[in-house]
């Protein structure tokens, strides 16, 4: 058994000895293979083919002889990892158990593969990480996407396999075997991208707000597709697990839903000067006994067609596909209902700092302060149509007519000063060859937000918390 592990290894890691590529043993299971590999590619400067091997010792499962019986249990074996830049699918990984059973894991990108395609097709896109802030043809693209699930999986896998583990035939030549393919987790998203990235976050506060105080457990059921009582409840046979979580990340915030060890998902993925990307709806699946495909029986007649479980073997792929897409949809329904619309506090958050008017420094304004009645003069309604002057004003704002010249021009002045300081902050502007002003259409928003945030009554504000 040692001598066909090590004949295992050796014709494994020949491929890296022989390009002089390194082969890395790792002690510490801490440590992070990926970025190691990508750091290596990119000291050598490597765009595609073998980037490095990784070596390390890891619980994997195996069959021992005990007495008349074999048992399956787990002890440290050794393991290697091969990263590669594949010429079709992009940055991979493969992971050979250098002992019997020879098991061998594949972790793939969906979106470096897209990379790949998108290269091959001549489109421009814009690639942040694992995903796209900007892409010249979002359409197309997607139709590219599509493409992968039409893959003949077995032959790709093979391919891999072989590259991974050489001597495979004639390990098993007296006992030929061949690997049964299974996807042991998959992750499907959909991902929403925005032109700025101010927007995405404002927005997000409010999605995740939405998303952990909005929806119930029912509700998570719903997302993965399964049925609830008409009264909403969750159905008495069902003995499973409803998680909601809410994860705070360097990158941002994200909430997840979990049902039976499947999960979907959503946060703020990347943001940038051309676009930024919402992680809308992520749906990964570990489990998929809850999930039927109408497929034929294996092994039984093809027109025999019924609604059977989901299979972990890439034969399912496509309708895996589907599951997961209709999960992210219906979450992305959810969370269309949330309240974007700004808050009192945003929409007057930049009237109440400090701007420059024609090279002068102008005050922030004060709306439920000393400018508050500034503000109920200028929105009279009697103003809507011919907008209003100076004298219109002080006729508001000053109790008594002025006695004197002198004091007429006074108050004349301190209006001006108020119009001008209304126009720095794009409340008003003023209407070509007169002296008539009219408010703007964010001026009308802020007026209207503020006046009718003075008249409500402490009642009121209580019944719409309570509400909310």
């Amino acid at each position: 058994m040692k001598r066909v592990s090590e004949r295992v290894k050796q014709s494994s890691l020949k491929p890296f000895e022989q390009r002089q590529l390194p082969v890395i043993f790792l002690r510490s299971p801490a440590v992070d293979q990926e970025g190691l590999a990508r750091q290596v590619a990119a000291e050598k400067k490597i765009h595609s083919g073998w980037v490095c091997a990784i070596s390390s010792l890891e619980p994997s499962p195996m069959f021992e002889h005990r007495g008349m019986h074999i048992i399956r249990r787990e002890r440290p074996t050794h393991v290697l990892y091969q990263y590669q830049i594949h010429p079709e699918v992009g940055w991979m990984y493969a992971r050979l158990q250098t002992w019997f059973r020879f098991s061998i894991p594949v972790g793939l990108n969906g979106r470096e593969w897209l990379s790949r395609q998108m290269d091959q097709a001549g489109m421009k896109y814009r690639q942040q990480g694992n995903c796209f802030v900007w892409i010249e043809d979002y359409e197309h693209a997607q139709k590219l996407m599509n493409q992968q699930l039409e893959r003949n999986w077995a032959e790709l896998l093979n391919g891999f396999a072989g590259q991974l583990n050489p001597v495979h035939e004639s390990v098993f030549e007296r006992y030929p075997a061949s690997y049964y393919w299974t996807a042991y987790q998959s992750e499907w998203a959909t991902d929403i991208v925005f032109g700025e990235a101010d927007f995405l976050k404002r927005l997000m506060p409010l999605l995740v707000r939405h998303g952990t105080l909005s929806f119930s457990s029912p509700d998570v059921m719903r997302y993965f597709g399964r049925k609830v009582n008409l009264s909403g409840a969750i159905p008495a046979n069902f003995n499973g697990t409803l998680e909601t979580d809410l994860k705070r990340r360097q990158q941002g915030e994200r909430v997840k839903y979990r049902m039976n060890g499947n999960s979907a998902k959503f946060y703020d993925k990347a943001y940038s000067e051309i676009g930024s990307v919402l992680r809308g709806a992520e749906t990964t699946l570990n489990t998929v006994r809850d999930f039927r495909a109408y497929r034929a029986k294996q092994g039984g007649s093809e027109q025999d067609l019924q609604c059977r479980p989901l299979r972990k073997g890439i034969a399912d792929l496509h309708r895996r596909a589907e599951v997961s897409q209709k999960t992210n949809d219906r979450l992305l329904n959810a969370l269309a209902s949330v309240d974007d619309s700004q808050s009192v506090a945003e929409l007057t958050a930049d009237i109440q700092k400090h701007t420059h008017w024609n090279g002068r420094r102008v005050r922030g304004l004060h709306p439920w302060a000393e400018d508050k009645e500034l503000f109920t003069a200028v929105n009279q309604g009697e103003f809507l149509i011919n907008g209003f002057r100076n004298r219109d004003l002080r006729k508001l704002l000053y109790q008594a007519d002025a006695q004197f010249p002198v004091e007429r021009r006074r108050r004349s002045a301190a209006i001006s000063r108020k119009l001008r300081l209304l126009r720095s902050h794009g409340l008003i502007q003023k209407v070509p060859r007169t002296h008539r002003y009219h408010v703007t259409d964010t001026g009308r928003a802020i007026l209207i937000a503020v006046l009718t945030s003075t008249r409500t009554s402490v009642h009121q504000l209580n019944q719409i918390a309570n509400a909310a």
